[in-house]
C-alpha cells in the first residue's frame, strides 16, 4: 500500500473535512478525495461519511485508522533507522550504553565527523538485550556494552577493561556501604564480585541499572558508591569526589559488537575511530 494514501487518511481524520486536509497538505482539494477514493477501492470499504459539515469516520475507518498510524509510524521509523540523510553519502547506526556513551563514545562522535564529514551518525542508547535485536535485525551497525551475547553473524571484539572504584562525596567514608551507599548495577560480573567483597551487603536505599544515573545523584545529594575511573576522574580532580581507602577494585570489560561481513567503508571507518577513543580513554585512566 502506498504510504502517502494512509498519511492523506490520518491528515482527514486531524482535520475534519477534505477541504482543510488540501490545504494542509498543501493540494487541491480533489487530489484528495481521489486518493481516499483510491484507498476505499483498495481496503474494500467506506472510510468516511461526508456531510456538510465535514466528514465522521465510519466503523470501517475507525478500525483502518490504528492501522495507518502504525503503518506510517514504521515507514518513518525505517527512513529514519536505514536512510541516508540529505547532504551525506551514507548514514552509520551506532548504539550503547548510556555509561559508555558519556565520556567515550560521546568523544568520539566529533573525532568520527572529522575523519568522514560526509557520514552522519544515528546515535542510540540501549540495553544489551536492545542492542544486540538491534544487531541482528540490521537496524544497528554495531554497538558497544558490557555483556554481549555470541550470535551468529556478529562479531564480539573486546574494547576496553573498565575499572570500577568505590567513590565517596565524604573523606574518609567507610570501607564497607553504609546508609547513603547508591548501588549501580554494572552487570552480572560486577554482582559476583561484589557480593563476595560485600557479603553483609543486604541492600542500597538507592538501586540504580543506569550509572549516569547513580552518579548525577550521588553528586547532587552526596553518598557513596561504585563508578569507572573515567567518569569520576573530573570530579575526583576538583575535589567533589573522593577516593575511599582499603576497598576493593572491580574490573568489567567493555565490548564492541558489529557484524562479521562489513560492507561499508564509513562502518570500517567508525570502528577504527571507536577503537582509538578506547585506548585514549584508557590511557587517560592511567
Amino acid at each position: 500500500m502506498d504510504t502517502e494514501l494512509a498519511r492523506t487518511f490520518l491528515v482527514v481524520v486531524a482535520a475534519g473535512s477534505f477541504v482543510d486536509a488540501a490545504q494542509k497538505l498543501h493540494i487541491t482539494q480533489s487530489t484528495v478525495s481521489a486518493r481516499i477514493q483510491r484507498l476505499e477501492e483498495l481496503l474494500g470499504a467506506e472510510l468516511f461519511t461526508r456531510n456538510k459539515s465535514g466528514t465522521t469516520l465510519t466503523p470501517a475507518g475507525q478500525q483502518f485508522q490504528r492501522h495507518a498510524a502504525s503503518l506510517t509510524r514504521i515507514v518513518e521509523q525505517a527512513r529514519q533507522e536505514i536512510g541516508v540523510v540529505s547532504g551525506f553519502r551514507a548514514t552509520i547506526n551506532i548504539g550503547g550504553r548510556i555509561g559508555l556513551w558519556e565520556d567515550l563514545l560521546l568523544r568520539w562522535i566529533p573525532s568520527f565527523a572529522a575523519a568522514a564529514p560526509d557520514v552522519a551518525v544515528r546515535a542510540i542508547v540501549g540495553f544489551e538485550e536492545d542492542l544486540m535485536q538491534g544487531l541482528i535485525e540490521g537496524r544497528i551497525d554495531a554497538a558497544v556494552m558490557y555483556t554481549p551475547q555470541a550470535r551468529p553473524g556478529l562479531k564480539v571484539e573486546l574494547l576496553l577493561e573498565e575499572q570500577l572504584v568505590m567513590v565517596s562525596t565524604r573523606r574518609n567514608a567507610a570501607s564497607v556501604p553504609e546508609s547513603d551507599y547508591i548501588y549501580v548495577d554494572w552487570g552480572a560480573e560486577f554482582f559476583g564480585h561484589h557480593s563476595l567483597a560485600f557479603p553483609n551487603f543486604s541492600g542500597a536505599r538507592l538501586a540504580a541499572n543506569v550509572g549516569w544515573l547513580g552518579l548525577q545523584h550521588l553528586l547532587a545529594a552526596g553518598g557513596t558508591g561504585y563508578f569507572p575511573i573515567r567518569l569520576i576522574r573530573e570530579s575526583e580532580a576538583r575535589g567533589a569526589l573522593h577516593r575511599v581507602e582499603h576497598t576493593p577494585e572491580f574490573r568489567i570489560q567493555a565490548y564492541l559488537c558489529f557484524s562479521n561481513k562489513i560492507e561499508s567503508t564509513a562502518l570500517e571507518l567508525a570502528l577504527a575511530t571507536i577503537r582509538r577513543a578506547a585506548r585514549e580513554a584508557d590511557l587517560a585512566r592511567h
